[in-house]
């Protein structure tokens, strides 16, 4: 049997960083920092402490057992593929995975890029909790399924932990 593409976003799917960084930010706004434009926004996560931020605590359900389950189901070719805004975001979001498993691979993508002009979407899986993120992919001729913790697929394929994709596909 062929082996699918899977791709797997990175925040708010393995890791619940967003939850995090939103939450800093608002601390940072009760304190006088502004972070109203966009441009400031993009200041807070170019010089933000990735290394410090990724860490095992914000597995969401099992992501890293799940993806290792994964990996042994032989049923996908297994992809992170994650926007990024700095380079040192990258970096650190590829020294997490690797810490995890050796043999994955791990593409970042620039925010101001779309992850289906990164690779080749037709018939690939995009697992992801953002829907803009999916409805491209779909356009795209992939296949979009929504990671939501709270099971809500907003019209996508949903899972809440990541090993249900061995069944689903």
């Amino acid at each position: 049997m062929e082996r699918k593409n899977l791709y797997i976003d990175f925040d708010g799917v393995v890791l619940d960083t967003i939850d995090v960084l939103y939450k800093e930010m608002e601390e940072l706004k009760e304190h006088g920092v502004e972070l109203e434009t966009d441009e400031e926004k993009k200041n807070f996560f170019m010089h933000y402490n990735w290394g410090k931020l990724l860490n095992d605590n914000l597995i969401i359900n099992d992501s890293i057992n799940c993806i290792q389950k994964i990996i042994d189901s032989d049923k996908f070719n297994i992809n992170i593929l994650t926007h990024v805004i700095s380079l040192n975001e990258a970096v650190e979001k590829i020294k997490y995975i690797r810490k995890h498993f050796q043999d994955i691979t791990i593409i970042p993508v620039p925010k101001q890029i779309s992850k289906t002009k990164m690779i080749h979407t037709k018939d690939s899986i995009l697992v992801d909790d953002y829907a803009g993120n999916l409805r491209e992919w779909e356009k795209e001729g992939g296949i979009p399924v929504r990671f939501s913790k709270k099971r809500n697929g907003k019209g996508f394929l949903v899972v809440d932990k990541l090993d249900q994709l061995i069944d689903m596909f």
